[in-house]
């Protein structure tokens, strides 16, 4: 999945010499939480509501009031994403930079806006939950071959397969998190079971979780 498939558009801008009480009132009518800035159509910054909440209080250094220009209060040369960058990439930089979004550019051009909530959605629809289906999470052995004995099993009953997620874990497996169109789970988890392979969820009737081992809930 790609940026630009997740990314909104149009972007609402704001120009560079906007009061901040002009864009404090911008972003209570549209509910909306980012900015971006821009001088001539070029992108110069993001403005943030927590931007303006600090700005304005007592806890900043220099606290402005709702008359001065925007960019005393917005975030320059921000971090952007380009519209072909896979979601994932987008959200690595988000999370490690600790922001709420990217503008996205083409060839300069800001062309949309990726948030966080825009995450939430790619993540959603990776994990196919959005389409009627059932939730199967097996432990594989790493190694070559176990994914494929996993989807050849599943396939042998017809059951066809929405979504596939895996992460590793400390104890040598990899944790394989399937969307499936069966609406018969448990059956089918107990006939994986029998072919010995490792189900965490759903986990049998009258099973309690271990306390460190819950498994991931997409």
């Amino acid at each position: 999945m790609l940026v630009k498939e997740m990314m909104r558009t149009p972007v609402t801008v704001i120009p560079v010499g906007t009061t901040i009480g002009e864009a404090d009132q911008l972003l209570l009518s549209r509910g909306f939480r980012h900015l971006p800035v821009v001088d001539q159509g070029r992108l110069v910054g993001i403005l943030t509501d927590r931007d303006i909440r600090f700005v304005t209080s007592s806890l900043c250094q220099t606290p402005r009031n709702a008359g001065d220009p925007v960019s005393l209060a917005m975030s320059a040369h921000p971090l952007t994403a380009d519209p072909l960058d896979p979601v994932e990439d987008a959200a690595r930089i988000m999370r490690e930079n600790k922001i709420g979004c990217l503008p996205v550019l083409d060839g300069g051009e800001l062309v949309g806006i990726l948030t966080g909530m825009d995450l939430l959605d790619a993540l959603m629809t990776l994990t196919g939950v959005t389409k009627p289906s059932s939730r199967l999470e097996v432990a594989l052995m790493d190694q070559p071959g176990e994914l494929a004995r996993l989807t050849a099993f599943l396939a042998s009953r017809h059951v066809n397969i929405h979504s596939i997620l895996t992460y590793p874990i400390p104890d040598g497996t990899v944790r394989t998190v399937l969307r499936v169109n069966s609406s018969q789970i448990r059956p089918l988890a107990e006939e994986l079971r029998l072919a010995e392979f490792t189900v965490l969820w759903p986990v049998p009737k009258g099973a309690q979780l271990h306390p460190t081992s819950k498994p991931w809930q997409p």
